[in-house]
């Protein structure tokens, strides 16, 4: 195969990134290669992450990076969205960890907080000397967080300057035990509103979820709130509603569009030169129609989600995209990187079950990925309601 047409850019999409998205490309890729790859296996079967990944990737850069201001990098959407990329290209489990720092517990504070939370968190946040994570699923309250029970009530009801008073739970909470801060949602006599939550305070508590089959080489939690007590300058000023919560998700579903390209370019990849090398039958697995037409059809799913997440760049980047675009994107790339881990793994045969091979741990957390930050039924939905405008779920 000629470089020109290399399989996993058939179509010469990164030709269309600016030279500055192209050294954040070529940077991320070989961090994520020579520190990151040689040890996610590991990490994966352990169902850990080593301690210092934070201040490795906010070194780089990385948490936050399309934020301006308070030590953030300011990049473009485009640039973010590049850096997802290489990073899932590893394991979705580390694309995760700096989505949730910067697209949800970061871009949080930075867009609904204070101007003392922003300088309080923000800083430390970006140099990964502090860790965030982001409140808002409940055990009960996933697809409808409207629904979710957290309350947060003022200690005495009338005064402005008067503590609040939270209890409740969060479930599926990415980075929970390892946060300074978490940013928490919960229902109040003034709709639901968010709070920038010291993890050191009273009354909070975060329990580590085991047993993972999927997502291993990430931290997952439930977070605990019992009669946790914050002073009353803890809560973001202005948003009320869904609207606060929503916007961030539509941050961090951003970016999960670029990374599962990366996941679905790795296991292209790995199939590529694996039924190339295979012999049977006295030839390359890859010399066979079957063998072929399963690596043509993943090269054309790979090529067409790198052209999504690219559109979806420049129309981010220009202010103009749309959260129901967002959600195009998050099914169409996730369910066609899916479909490539899958296929990847039958070229590899036995071998593709192990983790001396990536397409199977690939395959394991993009089952997750596509459930997590709205799963793919809602996001055909709210596809299908701005067809129709009859919205299916309520």
């Amino acid at each position: 195969m000629t470089p020109d047409l290399a399989a996993h850019d058939f179509l010469r999409v990164d030709d269309l990134l600016s030279d500055e998205d192209r050294a954040i490309r070529d940077t991320v890729r070989d961090f994520a290669r020579s520190e990151l790859a040689p040890h996610v296996a590991e990490w994966y079967d352990e169902g850990t992450l080593p301690d210092g990944l934070g201040k490795m990737f906010g070194k780089l850069g990385l948490l936050g990076m399309h934020l301006e201001g308070y030590g953030c990098a300011g990049t473009s959407a485009t640039a973010y969205g590049v850096a997802c990329r290489e990073l899932e290209a590893v394991d979705s489990g580390l694309r995760s960890f700096v989505s949730v720092q910067g697209s949800l517990a970061m871009y949080a504070i930075h867009r609904w907080g204070s101007d003392e939370q922003k300088e309080q968190w923000l800083p430390r946040l970006a140099t990964g000397e502090a860790i965030g994570c982001f409140g808002l699923t409940e055990p009960d309250a996933g697809s409808d967080p409207g629904s979710m029970k957290t309350r947060a009530k003022k200690d005495a009801p009338g005064d402005e300057q008067s503590d609040w008073v939270i209890n409740g739970s969060k479930m599926w909470i990415t980075n929970g035990t390892l946060a300074d801060v978490a940013v928490v949602w919960a229902q109040t006599d003034d709709g639901i509103r968010g709070f920038a939550v010291p993890t050191d305070t009273k009354g909070f508590s975060a329990h580590k979820i085991r047993r993972k089959l999927s997502l291993r080489a990430s931290v997952t939690a439930e977070l605990a709130f019992d009669d946790l007590r914050l002073p009353a300058d803890a809560v973001f000023p202005e948003v009320r509603g869904l609207k606060g919560p929503l916007s961030c998700l539509n941050e961090a579903r951003y970016g999960i569009v670029w990374g599962v390209v990366g996941a679905a370019r790795a296991c292209l990849e790995e199939s590529l030169a694996y039924t190339m090398e295979r012999e049977q039958f006295g030839a390359p697995l890859a010399s066979y129609q079957l063998t072929q037409r399963k690596l043509a059809l993943m090269t054309v799913a790979v090529n067409n989600a790198a052209l999504v997440a690219w559109r979806l760049g420049t129309l981010k980047d220009a202010g103009t995209l749309t959260p129901i675009q967002v959600s195009y994107g998050k099914y169409s790339n996730v369910r066609a990187a899916l479909d490539v881990a899958r296929e990847a793994r039958t070229t590899l045969g036995g071998a593709g079950i192990t983790l001396d091979h990536g397409v199977m741990r690939h395959m394991n957390n993009l089952e997750t990925v596509m459930t997590y930050e709205g799963t793919e039924e809602m996001h055909l939905l709210s596809v299908g309601g701005q067809l129709t405008g009859i919205p299916a779920f309520r």
